[in-house]
């Protein structure tokens, strides 16, 4: 697998996974949205209160760096797989991949982004709620590798 079309693949992943969250929050099965808590975090690095600006600069932010970073960690698998001479098709490697990726979620970004540990901030199940959306990530990029 090449690095673009790893990162292309974990874009497009990122975008089913980022559209899973927004439709379940606004439908109130989840306590937060992907493009929101991103789009928050990303308006608190240019020092200004997220609840005081205007919701589309927050979602246009949000969606933008959620699909970046999802591009990235495609791009990451496809590097590692190359430089490791794995079979990017392992299905062992890949599962262990989206479960450091689920874990990274729970215990750096989600406290980065002022949620808590495994999200906590946002609901007592965000965890869960993350666990569903990485198996979204996982079976897109899967279909695209």
């Amino acid at each position: 697998m090449s690095i673009g079309w790893g990162f292309v693949a974990g874009l497009l992943s990122g975008f089913f996974m980022a559209l899973v969250s927004d439709i379940a929050h606004r439908l109130r099965f989840f306590g937060s949205s992907l493009i929101a808590v991103d789009g928050s975090f990303a308006v608190r690095m240019m020092g200004k209160n997220p609840q005081g600006q205007p919701r589309p600069l927050v979602y246009c932010l949000g969606i933008v760096i959620h699909l970046v970073t999802s591009g990235i960690f495609g791009a990451v698998y496809a590097v590692l797989t190359n430089l490791f001479q794995f079979d990017p098709g392992n299905v062992v490697l890949f599962a262990i991949y989206v479960l450091l990726l689920w874990l990274a979620m729970l215990f750096s970004a989600l406290p980065i982004a002022g949620l808590g540990v495994l999200g906590r901030g946002a609901g007592r199940f965000t965890w869960l709620e993350q666990l569903l959306l990485h198996m979204v990530f996982a079976g897109v990029f899967w279909h695209l590798i």
